[in-house]
């Protein structure tokens, strides 16, 4: 449970600090990614679900 915890507040920081060093960057992202199919969308979430699943596999072992 700690290592869960641990990794959602990595998430935040990263995800914070990507929004407070490039807050116009996010902002042009956020809008491009209102403009995209849904499925396009879903695919991306679930590569990076995927990678993610993949990575943590291979770290923890």
């Amino acid at each position: 449970m700690s290592d869960l915890l641990t990794g959602l507040a990595m998430v935040l920081v990263i995800e914070g600090a990507v929004f407070a060093l490039f807050p116009g960057r996010m902002r042009n992202l956020l809008e491009t990614l209102l403009t995209m199919p849904e499925n396009l969308v879903r695919f991306a979430g679930l590569c990076s679900v995927a990678i993610g699943v993949i990575a943590v596999w291979m770290i923890r072992g």
